[in-house]
């Protein structure tokens, strides 16, 4: 989960150079700093709340072209599919700054174009937002949860201006949590356009725990703002689980992320009505889940620690072939395994380290990335690279017709996630004293601190450069990265003191597709994977099992009891209804391929050092 926006190095500049670095954080409750000009100015008003709607006014001065074009946004930070934005905004009206009605054009889906202007151009329009999530909106009686490519028209003309909003909030208890600025006279400002649709907004009656964090080179406020029905005793619990993330991955990187007003937020809408995500953004986050804490016994953790650790890898240490992110098209990487994947790897890998998850469920995290991988057909179609080129199909991308995903992808945060554990352990068995830690800290000093773009070669050779081995850096990219092998990770584990094996190596297996219970028959909901039992025998997926054996499948209860009669090796008559015609054909049962990830009860002592290592907090190294 997962943006994915960077701030350029000019636009940091631009941005230190216009706002003072000790300006604090906008939330609403904080010291405001001097209003500074701006010539696009936003108002927000929600006076329909009830019905989900915000009313917006924005206003362009000194407009120098004959047409202004206006755009909403068809791309949105941290996603990279297409989105259509412009569908929720409607009543549009354009006037001059007397008042006069202006004609409006729409040139395209998602622009206008306004004429005949005096210098200034006004437009009202009503939105409309109910999807709580980091990249859509949500406006009820308890919040307006707003993300900006969502929310805001602009004007490319205007793209290095700073931008000011102003909220009318429809409760006195709603407060404003955002990494914008706040202002003398209560407005909030972005120093462009880049850093105000990088920029989500709560406004709520929210909750709110900070905490200081330092090291040798700055200091920071860490704000953590919750939306939700829960306890102010459970915010405390979920604090102490943040704090504990924060200080564990400065660790990795040996520094914090130099945030630009020395603060950093986590925006958490924990609600029945929200849908569950997680949005990194430049100096805050968005996090939801449809969840309570107690619900989901602080799972939510592992959403902000993924989230967090963004700050440093995809936020500053950027893709340049992310660079600058065009708000009017797809926008698609090679390096999504590294920038999402690797940040998966670590958001995991932090929890096992402060204590939040215990070693058996860290492992069973691991096995499960690993099964999905291992298993999984896509790999012979795409390698790492290949399937972080399909995000654009498939980040929240919307389609009408089926796709063959569940044989022809692998998620680029899963494979990702696969591939730095495999170079974690890797570097840690191959290497003395070297890590995926060391690793992410060069990377970070070498293109992150500095603000410079990196490339798949770049990466490539930052491992060459610290295992002081091109050849070894060479071999993994080709086999593992940019090829579609996978290492000896039987090999790797046995290495940490733990043995991978087959979970159920005597059970008949013949799919791992989902079987649906309707109306009394079993109807196959999902594709069936290439080279399964199934999948051989021509069941695909909208097919009804009708009888394994003697047994008349009726239900899953049914299905499971006829597996059981039968061993691996074995083979059965299978009768499947598809499209309305009934076929008898012969299945062999396989072994279930999953695997399961243990602890070795006769690891040596050195094996047990290195998986502390791995696995321990690096405090105590």
């Amino acid at each position: 989960m997962v943006e994915r926006y960077h701030l350029g190095k000019d636009t940091v500049v631009r941005l230190l150079f216009a706002l003072s670095t000790s300006t604090l954080l906008s939330l609403s409750l904080l010291a405001a700093e001097p209003e500074v000009p701006s010539s696009v100015s936003y108002q927000l008003s929600f006076d329909n709340v009830v019905h989900h709607e915000a009313a917006i006014q924005v206003r362009f001065d000194a407009v120098n072209s004959t047409h202004l074009v206006l755009s909403m946004s068809s791309a949105s930070p941290g996603r990279y599919a297409p989105h259509a934005f412009a569908k929720n905004i409607y009543d549009l009206k354009a006037m001059d700054s007397t008042g006069k009605a202006l004609p409006l054009q729409r040139i395209s889906p998602s622009q206008w174009s306004v004429a005949q202007h005096d210098g200034t151009v006004i437009v009202q329009y009503r939105l409309y937002g109910d999807w709580g999530d980091g990249t859509y909106n949500q406006i009820d009686r308890t919040h307006a949860h707003l993300n900006m490519p969502a929310t805001l028209l602009f004007a490319e003309n205007y793209a290095k201006h700073p931008a000011t909003l102003r909220f009318k909030l429809p409760d006195a208890n709603w407060k404003v949590a955002t990494q914008l600025q706040l202002q003398a006279d209560g407005s909030y400002i972005a120093p462009d356009l880049q850093y105000l649709m990088d920029s989500p907004v709560e406004l709520s009656a929210f909750s709110q725990r900070s905490w200081k964090v330092a090291d040798q080179q700055s200091e920071a406020t860490i704000h953590l703002v919750l939306h939700h029905q829960g306890t102010e005793q459970q915010l405390d619990s979920f604090t102490e689980k943040a704090k504990a993330v924060v200080a564990e991955q400065q660790k990795i990187f040996g520094e914090y992320p130099k945030f630009d007003y020395g603060q950093y937020v986590f925006i958490a809408d924990y609600l029945p009505y929200v849908d569950g995500d997680g949005m990194e953004h430049r100096n805050s986050t968005i996090l939801t889940d449809e969840r309570s804490l107690k619900e989901a016994d602080y799972a939510q953790i592992e959403t902000l620690s993924h989230e967090f650790f963004h700050a440093w890898n995809v936020e500053r240490l950027r893709p340049a072939d992310l660079e600058p992110f065009d708000f009017q098209r797809a926008n698609m990487s090679r390096n999504l395994w590294f920038a999402e994947g690797v940040t998966n790897y670590y958001g995991k890998l932090t929890l096992s380290r402060t204590g939040h998850f215990e070693l058996q469920a860290y492992l069973d995290k691991v096995v499960t990335a690993l099964n999905k991988v291992q298993y999984s057909p896509g790999r012979q179609f795409f390698p790492a690279t290949g399937m972080s080129e399909l995000a654009p199909f498939v980040d929240a991308a919307v389609s009408v017709d089926p796709t063959n995903y569940a044989n022809s992808f692998i998620s680029y945060y899963t494979y990702g996630e696969v591939i730095g554990l495999a170079l974690d352990l890797t570097l840690r068995t191959e290497f003395e004293g070297l890590s995926l830690d060391l690793l992410m800290r060069q990377l970070w000093l070498e293109f992150g601190k500095t603000g410079i773009p990196y490339t798949e070669q770049d990466l490539e050779q930052a491992l060459a450069k610290l295992t002081n081995n091109p050849a070894f850096a060479r071999s993994f990219f080709s086999r593992f990265i940019q090829g579609q092998e996978l290492p000896d990770f039987a090999a790797l584990f046995a290495e940490m003191g733990l043995q991978l094996t087959q979970a159920k190596p005597k059970q008949a297996f013949l799919t791992s597709a989902t079987l649906l219970e309707q109306n009394k028959q079993l109807k196959v909901d999902s594709n069936t994977l290439i080279g399964s039992p199934l999948y051989q025998a021509g069941v695909d997926k909208g097919d009804l099992l009708l009888k394994l054996g003697r047994t008349k499948l009726k239900s899953k209860k049914q299905w499971d009891k006829a597996l059981a009669q039968y061993k691996v090796g074995d083979t059965a008559e299978l009768s499947f209804s598809s499209r309305g015609k009934t076929y008898t054909t012969q299945v062999t049962f396989a072994a279930d391929p999953a695997l399961m990830l243990t602890e070795l009860k006769d690891a040596t002592q050195k094996q047990l050092h290195r998986r502390q290592l791995w696995l321990g907090s690096l405090s105590n190294t």
